[in-house]
């Protein structure tokens, strides 16, 4: 087999290989003797089909699938030979296929790259420092007492944070424009569902009441035709609805896992639960600042083109996922969701993926069994029956896998952090647990 190699730029290689005509041609003729013994033809014998029969019958069929074969075969060959890591499949042009003649082709792939991690020592991480006090405990229940509240009519004029059932009428120069009506409408105040001003002049009318909002489109609104738009919509409110919490009590804690030991248990388990959600946030917010610090100190590192674009498909197919999967066979997703959506972030995960496995690597890490089990323990621990969830756990190798990475990832981070500037910042549950601003503007 001959092969030559050729970098045309950056990570991209293209790789020329030239297969003996005899390879190929024996594997076919292999083939079609085998299929021979139990092809039953008009005229022959069960198994007594001539060779040149075979070969006028299905012998272009059979090298066909031959030759992908050994393309598939030899490229892997190939790479080996010449010691190259392909970063994703290869595009194959074909160069010769004729019978009797060398096989060859040409691939052309991109490669990782060589990773060398450059030393950062000394980068700045704040850590946010909270506790969970009683009157967030206190907030959360009222929040869950929400969440299974219901909704009572009442005679009065509309607040914040009631709802509101409403018909409305929207109009661009005096022409109905398309999806600016709806009847029976329901609306929670102060939800931010409509554009800027439309619920603060909900705020305020009864039930019967009428009333004309005078609105502008945002500048960057989805839809060109209201982009920056002058419009009214004329609003009539069928009723106003205001929240009735659900009372403290047994139905309430069951439905939130407490079976017994009353409102104390369910107020200790929910101060356990947020404990434990302010633990993860503080240490989410400290992993994504040691993250960002090594991505910024690679910031020249090539990556492969191939990679960024598979992992582009993962977070569009996980974005349809976490919407609902709606849309069906016929839905163009690169058109719903364009690709510039995500690269950016792909680019991202790519470089840190890379990134990652050298410093683990480097630091000559394997995943510590111990921390594997406290974290498979503290994410069962949320479950009626934590040892179900835990021998689930060990007993499925792929999820024990994710496990064992997340755990190499932290690690990671732990090393890290040996050599950060750590300054410590006290703040509030509620600002401990917020999404950092990057990942805000990121979702």
């Amino acid at each position: 087999m001959q092969v030559s190699i050729e970098t045309t730029s950056g990570l991209e290689r293209r790789l020329t290989v030239g297969v003996p005509a005899d390879r190929v041609d024996a594997e076919v003729v292999t083939r079609l003797k085998k299929a021979a013994k139990n092809v039953r033809l008009p005229g022959f014998r069960p198994g007594k089909v001539p060779m040149k029969v075979m070969q006028q019958r299905f012998g272009e069929g059979v090298r066909q699938e031959v030759l992908g074969e050994v393309m598939s075969q030899s490229f892997q060959e190939a790479v080996v030979q010449e010691k190259l890591r392909p970063a994703g499949q290869p595009s194959i042009e074909a160069k010769s296929l004729d019978a009797g003649k060398d096989l060859e082709y040409i691939a052309t792939f991109e490669v990782f790259p060589d990773v060398e991690v450059v030393e950062f020592d000394g980068f700045d991480v704040e850590r946010p420092v909270a506790e969970v006090k009683d009157e967030d405990v206190e907030n959360i229940i009222e929040v869950f007492r929400k969440q299974q509240g219901s909704w009572e009519d009442v005679e009065r004029a509309a607040a914040l944070e009631d709802k509101v059932v409403i018909d409305f009428v929207g109009t661009k120069d005096g022409e109905e424009f398309e999806g600016g009506s709806a009847e029976g409408s329901e609306l929670e105040l102060g939800s931010g569902r409509m554009i800027p001003g439309f619920e603060d002049g909900v705020v305020g009318m009864s039930a019967g009441d009428e009333k004309t909002l005078e609105l502008t489109f945002p500048e960057d609104y989805h839809s060109e035709e209201l982009k920056g738009a002058a419009v009214e919509f004329k609003v009539t409110v069928k009723s106003v609805q205001e929240m009735t919490p659900a009372a403290l009590d047994e139905e309430l804690f069951a439905k939130y896992g407490v079976e017994e030991g009353g409102e104390e248990q369910f107020r200790k388990e929910v101060g356990e639960n947020m404990a434990r959600e302010l633990k993860n946030a503080v240490e989410s917010k400290v992993k994504q600042q040691v993250m960002d610090a090594v991505i910024d100190a690679h910031d020249a590192l090539e990556i492969p083109q191939s990679l960024i674009a598979q992992e582009v498909d993962v977070l569009r197919n996980q974005m349809l996922q976490q919407f609902g999967g709606a849309g069906g066979q016929d839905l163009d997703l690169k058109s719903l969701l364009p690709d510039d959506m995500f690269t950016e972030n792909a680019e991202k995960r790519v470089k840190l993926g890379l990134l990652l496995s050298e410093l683990i690597n480097k630091f000559e890490l394997k995943a510590d069994g111990d921390k594997v089990r406290s974290t498979i323990e503290e994410m069962a621990s949320t479950y009626q029956e934590p040892e179900e969830v835990i021998n689930w756990y060990y007993s499925n190798q792929e999820q024990l896998a994710t496990v064992e990475s997340k755990v190499l990832e932290d690690q990671v981070v732990e090393k890290l952090l040996e050599s950060a500037k750590i300054v410590d910042k006290e703040c509030s549950y509620q600002d401990a647990i917020a999404p950092a601003k990057q990942d805000e503007e990121e979702a």
